[in-house]
């Protein structure tokens, strides 16, 4: 048996049709799926998970129609309100941080994630990493764009662009160990392409707002059966 995954990425998907299911309007499914998220935060802490990063609205989703749109802006300045304020955050140091243009949201939207973020960005015991206006190949590119500032400012010579140099200057520059996508679709869609690359990948059926611990439990324990080879 292998070791338990450090970080986790979750693709967060199925919400709508999950709510279409119940009969209920399809954004409702989004307010389902931010319940859900409190109780995952429980249960990485449970399982000793030091970090996980949630794919929670990709630069494609700016495309959604406009009242749900406008819903889950008010769902995202609710969610990091409740953040600022949960007990469980300050009491086991859990570190929140926003990976994406997150300066295209309303200024609601951001204002409420600024103090959730600068609240807790001492904390070290717990990393949650909530990927909004992402998309990984934007991330690439505002890289792109920061290291040849750097180099233009003369702060960085082009003889020392690495990987590493390069993964510095991502969104994220860490690597989850095993990424999870619920809602029955088996595709990556722009999530975490340069951290993901040697990342255990499982695609369950369940919508996210079905997901639940026991689903959470038998994923880890086929990771830690899994031989990672990291290409050798």
């Amino acid at each position: 048996m292998g070791r338990n995954p450090e970080h986790i990425g979750i693709i967060l998907d199925g919400n709508r049709r999950f709510a279409k299911r119940l009969m209920l309007e399809p954004w409702k499914g989004h307010e389902l799926g931010f319940e859900k998220l409190k109780k995952l935060f429980k249960w990485c802490k449970e399982l000793d998970i030091k970090e996980i990063t949630l794919y929670c609205f990709s630069m494609q989703n700016f495309n959604r129609p406009k009242k749900e749109f406008d819903y889950l802006m008010n769902l995202f300045e609710k969610a990091f309100n409740e953040l600022l304020t949960n007990e469980d955050v300050h009491k086991y140091k859990i570190k929140i941080s926003v990976i994406g243009r997150r300066y295209l949201f309303p200024e609601k939207v951001q204002k409420a994630i600024k103090k959730a973020v600068d609240a807790t960005k001492n904390y070290n015991n717990y990393k949650v990493n909530i990927a909004l206006a992402y998309g990984g190949r934007e991330e690439i590119v505002d890289a792109v764009k920061k290291i040849a500032e750097k180099v233009k400012n003369k702060e960085l010579e082009i003889k020392d662009i690495n990987e590493e140099t390069f993964s510095e200057n991502l969104y994220l520059n860490t690597e989850p160990d095993l990424i999870i996508r619920t809602g029955g679709n088996r595709r990556t869609s722009n999530f975490l392409p340069w951290q993901s690359i040697y990342s255990e990948w499982f695609f369950l059926e369940k919508a996210w707002p079905e997901f639940e611990k026991e689903d959470l439990i038998k994923v880890i324990e086929e990771y830690k059966n899994r031989e990672r080879r990291f290409g050798k």
